[in-house]
């Protein structure tokens, strides 16, 4: 039995599959409130937030488990692969009998859900993206994440670019080969299918479909980058690069510019535009008044993870984390009021690399040489905060090539070339802004506020920042405005903010710049002498 939108061949390739689809109940693309209807009536806990989100429970694991993510060693594919601490390999046996040991695991259930969508607002490059899954909760998710095709394009979609079969209920062997524990998240880029088992967090599927497109776009000659971007009322687009907890989604999210995406572009020979059709933003300690465009947001459609609420009256505690500090919610892009649409744009004016650092030392915002803004962008530097992933506490400072190391399968260097040329090409503003702390380290100073970031933000929109008299930091060698409308001149300056003595300072910032010049030896073969003159000198 199917239910929803049809697809004359979907039976068939289920088949191929392993699916057993004689006894299971096929749900195909059904409405958000079918979706609301069996998550109620199938999924414990779940319910309906006091604004009609639905709230939803992703079992024990609350963020994603980069230690399990594979990638199948294939001979087509082996050679593109940056292989090391991001890309693990799994032998293709295993891989099958992952594969065997999910779609098993689907056929015991009573319905099986398939949500088809595209990755990519731009039709020339956009993927045919299909989940299988047997929870509500994670097709009105993926509905939300993808880019939702009309009811034409559904009936003639066709065969998947690529799949994703997730049975993260079931869990994973660790005796076989390759596989850690019992959580398994693992791609074939020869069979275009990915497959989870022993995790239920929907962020998996999300990130693991932008891993997949960082494969596929440099291949097409398009830059995959994990960025939110906006438009001004002229065009003009910015792009802001940064790991979770950086402020991607919250900066990017502007009442005075249109959004194009809060967290995954491409950057073609056209324009930027984004891979996904919603939002996925962190919802703890939200609030009308810091990000009232998110909070809005969250109505009839979205799904709210793994958050508190009052049990009568259904309203959400968002400072609440008996669960996870990684409360988030996922929501239609078309839920923020100035969205883009279609989301796409201009080549972009003003490129902002986000960085939370945990020492306090670096300035809230630097404008970058383009050899600086290579550098920094192949350092990906920040501090991980908690709840991004499993068993992070507090704020762990770790490098990040392309700010994304995560989720990329080709070489770094190879995006960071591509971003060099089209940056240069296309005469971006590069700059540095620090979201983390000032006046002191973690547990020492405070986290700069979101108010000052949102008028540094401002002023580089309005082109007051580039006007600016600057001064050259010390060690890291950065222009650092001396004044910003609506920003303490003492705030800009981090050796003036410093709660501790000069001598503390300087110690903090040269350790700092030890652990740029520490990671950087990793790319320094591929690197050119004016990159590499580029980092902190001490």
């Amino acid at each position: 039995m199917i239910s929803g939108i049809q697809e004359p061949n979907l039976l068939a390739w289920l088949d191929q599959l392993g699916f057993n689809t004689s006894l299971l109940h096929i749900k195909r693309n059904l409405a958000v409130p079918e979706l609301y209807q069996d998550a109620l009536r199938d999924e414990p806990n779940s319910a309906i937030s006091s604004t009609g989100a639905l709230i939803a429970f992703s079992g024990e694991k609350t963020g994603r488990s980069p230690n399990d993510k594979r990638i199948v060693d294939e001979p087509s594919t082996r050679d593109q692969v940056w292989w090391g601490p991001v890309n693990t390999k799994l032998p293709p046996r295993s891989f099958d009998i992952n594969r065997k040991r999910a779609v098993d695991y689907l056929n015991t259930r009573p319905s099986l859900y398939i949500l088809d969508g595209y990755a990519g607002w731009d039709p020339k490059y956009r993927l045919k993206v299909r989940i299988v899954c047997a929870r509500p909760y994670h097709a009105l998710f993926m509905h939300n994440m993808l880019i939702r095709p009309s009811p034409d394009e559904l009936e003639s979609f066709g065969q998947p670019d690529f799949t994703v079969i997730n049975a993260g209920q079931f869990p994973a062997d660790p005796l076989v080969d390759g596989i850690s524990s019992k959580t398994s998240v693992a791609l074939s880029f020869e069979q275009r299918l990915m497959v989870i088992l022993g995790t239920e967090y929907a962020g998996e599927m999300k990130k693991g479909i932008f891993t997949v497109m960082h494969y596929y776009m440099p291949k097409a000659g398009v830059l995959s980058l994990h960025s939110s971007a906006n438009a001004g009322p002229d065009g003009s687009v910015s792009l802001f690069f940064g790991l979770s907890g950086t402020g991607k989604t919250t900066l990017s999210a502007d009442p005075h510019r249109g959004l194009i995406g809060d967290d995954e572009h491409c950057w073609s020979d056209h324009g930027v535009f984004n891979i996904e059709g919603g939002c996925y933003a962190k919802a703890i300690n939200l609030s009308a008044e810091k990000e009232p465009e998110i909070f809005n947001a969250i109505r009839f459609g979205t799904v709210l993870e793994n958050v508190d609420f009052d049990s009568r009256s259904h309203i959400v505690d968002y400072d609440g984390c008996s669960i996870t500090e990684n409360t988030r919610a996922s929501y239609p892009i078309e839920f923020i009021p100035n969205a883009k649409l279609p989301c796409v744009g201009s080549h972009p004016t003003n490129i902002i690399l986000l960085t939370c650092d945990a020492f306090g030392v670096l300035p809230p915002v630097a404008k970058l040489t383009s050899a600086q803004a290579m550098y920094h962008f192949i350092s990906g530097y920040t501090a991980k905060i908690p709840g991004t992933e499993m068993g992070v506490t507090e704020p762990i400072t770790t490098f990040s090539a392309c700010f994304g190391q995560p989720f990329l399968v080709w070489h770094p260097v190879k995006y960071a070339t591509m971003l060099a040329e089209k940056m240069l090409h296309h005469r971006a503003n590069v700059w540095l802004i620090n979201t983390g702390w000032n006046g002191g380290a973690y547990g020492t100073g405070k986290r700069i506020s979101l108010k000052y970031t949102r008028a540094i933000i401002d002023a580089i929109h309005s082109g007051q920042l580039d006007s600016a008299e600057t001064f050259e930091s010390p060690i890291f060698h950065f222009c650092v405005p001396t004044s910003c409308p609506g920003v303490p001149s003492d705030v800009l300056d981090p050796a003036k903010a410093w709660k501790g003595s000069p001598d503390d300072f300087d110690r903090t910032l040269r350790n700092l710049g030890q652990r740029f010049i520490n990671n950087f030896k990793t790319f320094e073969d591929q690197a050119t002498p004016e990159i590499l003159a580029a980092g902190p000198q001490l």
